[in-house]
Formats: C-alpha cells, sequence, structure tokens
C-alpha cells in the first residue's frame, strides 16, 4: 500500500511524538480515515521528509512518533518567482498546481489591466487559502522538500517593486524576437505572466523601464495557464535541475 505524503507546520524531531496541526490532521483523520499503526512521509519546509508512525487518531487529532530522517533533494538551485494575472475558473488553480510541479519558489497573483478577475477582503484572503492549499496538495504529490508561497495580490508597480532584488526579470509576450537561451545564467528568476488577452503596450513599457526584459517563447500565443509552465520548464532545462 502506498504510503501518503503530507504536509505539516509542525516541527518534526526524530525520536519524538508529533501532533499534527489542524489542516494536516483533517486530512489524515477525516479524509483519508487513517488509524494507528499506519504510516506516515511528512514533510515541513526544512528540506527534510521522515517516516512516521500515527500513534493517535480522530477526525481532529493525529499524534505521530517521528522514526527518521531523510535529505529531499528535489529543490531546483534555480529560484523562481512568478507573477501571475489572476484568470477566472479552474484556470488559476491550473497555473499554481503546475507551477509548484516546475519548482516555482513564489507565486505573486497579479491584478492587471486586462485582467477578468478582481479580488477585496474577504473574497482575496479566502482565493489565497484556496490556492495556498493547491501548492501544498502540489508538492505532496510530486516529492517537493518545500511548499512555494503564495503572496497577496498586487499590481503591477506593486510586482516590478517586489521583484527588483531578482537577477533576471522577464515579462513574456509574443511580440518579441527575444529568447531565452540568449541569456546568461541567473541564480533567480522573475517571470511576468499576463493574462488570456495580453499585456498592455504600457505594462510592457512599464515592465521594461524597470528592467524586465521581453521574451517569447515561440510563434504561438499560449494561454495564461500555459505560459507560465511552459516558461518554468525551459528555465528550469537552462538554468536549473530539469535536463542532463
Amino acid at each position: 500500500m502506498r504510503i501518503p505524503r503530507i504536509f505539516t507546520d509542525s516541527p518534526l524531531n526524530v525520536g519524538s511524538q508529533c501532533e499534527l496541526d489542524e489542516n494536516a490532521a483533517n486530512h489524515v483523520g477525516r479524509v483519508l480515515r487513517m488509524q494507528p499503526g499506519q504510516e506516515l512521509r511528512l514533510f515541513n519546509n526544512d528540506g527534510c521528509d521522515y517516516r512516521t508512525t500515527i500513534t493517535q487518531a480522530s477526525k481532529k487529532n493525529v499524534t505521530v512518533e517521528v522514526l527518521s530522517r531523510e535529505d529531499n533533494a528535489t529543490e531546483s538551485p534555480l529560484n523562481i518567482t512568478l507573477g501571475q494575472t489572476l484568470s477566472k475558473g479552474d484556470r488559476m488553480d491550473y497555473a499554481v498546481q503546475k507551477a509548484v510541479e516546475m519548482g516555482v519558489t513564489t507565486i505573486v497573483p497579479l491584478s492587471t489591466q486586462r485582467s477578468d478577475v478582481k479580488l477585496k477582503g474577504d473574497r482575496e484572503e479566502k482565493r489565497l487559502r484556496h490556492w495556498q492549499q493547491v501548492a501544498i496538495s502540489a508538492a505532496e504529490q510530486c516529492g517537493r522538500a518545500k511548499v512555494p508561497e503564495i503572496l497577496p495580490v498586487m499590481s503591477v508597480e506593486e510586482w516590478l517593486e517586489y521583484s527588483q532584488s531578482c537577477d533576471l526579470r522577464l515579462v513574456l509576450h509574443h511580440r518579441t524576437e527575444q529568447s531565452l537561451n540568449t541569456l546568461d545564467t541567473p541564480a533567480n528568476v522573475a517571470l511576468m505572466i499576463g493574462p488570456e488577452g495580453g499585456l498592455t503596450a504600457d505594462e510592457i513599457a512599464q515592465a521594461e523601464h524597470s528592467g524586465f526584459l521581453p521574451v517569447a517563447l515561440g510563434p504561438r500565443v499560449l494561454r495564461t495557464e500555459t505560459a507560465p509552465v511552459a516558461a518554468m520548464a525551459l528555465c528550469q532545462w537552462l538554468w536549473g535541475d530539469i535536463g542532463g
């Protein structure tokens, strides 16, 4: 039987008992309905996986004994910060999920001029919690050692200021001939992805003025949820941990 792999915010120490945080306990006790004696693999963003055995389990509380620790070498040497324009329906969920699988470090939802989603107050908080859970589930599935953080929604101006510390900043659009394979190897990358209708000319100009390089991924126009996956796959192949 496959051993479930679960993220927890709780500290994990070999040889000790650990009570799982509320989200992890709910998933193990209520969703998976696991019982004492069954095994779990846990991780908590410290770069390791932990083999554990459940000692107590209910629908709200789960306690485990931590048996051993293993280093997890799934994190890329390339740090990628993704500025992803908000989109409707499952498109944003897909972008978050696949970005996590491709090794993204941080995800920043963007509010751009042509974005068809506007979030404020409680609605924004609810969506951010949802996307963070999507990221957690994706990290559990793909074996990552760390869960990328989903930051609060930013305007274009806030995003351009926030991403200034990145070595290489790229704005993706199809109206340029610049390609990724002509660039020097960076330690960290910021990717700016527009909505279905694309970033406006003013937004692209703003990005370029702030030091972003315009980059095209090919002759075809990609959907807003497809573009980050394609871009990160190329970045990881060129400068990260995909390929030989």
